[in-house]
């Protein structure tokens, strides 16, 4: 005798199939989903800032820090150098403060050793002023290693006198994670060292 009504068991069958095939997408779909979300993140992380023409940082915009490794690198130490140079008596603790953000203990311990000299209370004494001219950075690797030599030229007004010096110095660079806005560019000098120190000219203002 017929009957108006399919077999339960192909019925139960059919049912178990499209929930198995229901299941078995919603786990491809959502391990695809984990991945894409996790290679974007990576991605985001190891590029998540551009570089403007003049090497200043802009923050959410794509790039890779190696391709644009030179630019950064000169603008962190033209950062640097005149943090750590550019001072007078009322922005030296500031600026000080700043550059010690861009170096490791190299640069902690002369700051220490120019602050012992008397060379911060000198500034505040007699109110000098004192100004970067220019920087000219150049960098070398060596291996993946990177070192940079800097010829910084600034003057120190005392008031009835100015004075021009050369000033070179030496260290190297590593790579460490972004601190934006402390250490926008991702990169620690280590080694410094003041190698020589010039006077160029007396000029009366």
């Amino acid at each position: 005798m017929k009957t108006p009504y399919k077999n339960i068991y192909s019925v139960l069958k059919l049912n178990r199939f499209i929930v198995l095939a229901v299941v078995i997408f919603a786990m491809l779909s959502s391990t695809f989903s984990v991945w894409m979300a996790f290679t974007t993140n990576k991605n985001a992380l190891n590029s998540a800032f551009a570089i403007n023409t003049d090497g200043s940082i802009i923050p959410l915009k794509l790039v890779t820090q190696k391709a644009n490794f030179k630019v950064e690198a000169l603008a962190h130490l033209d950062l640097f150098h005149n943090y750590f140079y550019n001072i007078d008596a009322s922005n030296y603790e500031r600026n000080l403060e700043k550059a010690l953000w861009l170096g490791n203990s190299s640069v902690d311990n002369l700051y220490r050793q120019k602050k012992a000299d008397g060379v911060y209370n000198r500034l505040l004494q007699y109110s000098l002023v004192q100004k970067v001219l220019s920087i000219d950075s150049r960098i070398n690797e060596t291996n993946g290693s990177y070192s940079f030599i800097t010829t910084t030229q600034f003057e120190i007004n005392r008031g009835s006198v100015i004075d021009t010096y050369e000033l070179v110095s030496s260290g190297s660079l590593i790579v460490v994670d972004r601190n934006f806005p402390n250490n926008p560019h991702g990169l620690l000098i280590t080694d410094f060292f003041e190698n020589t120190l010039k006077k160029l000219n007396n000029e009366s203002p």
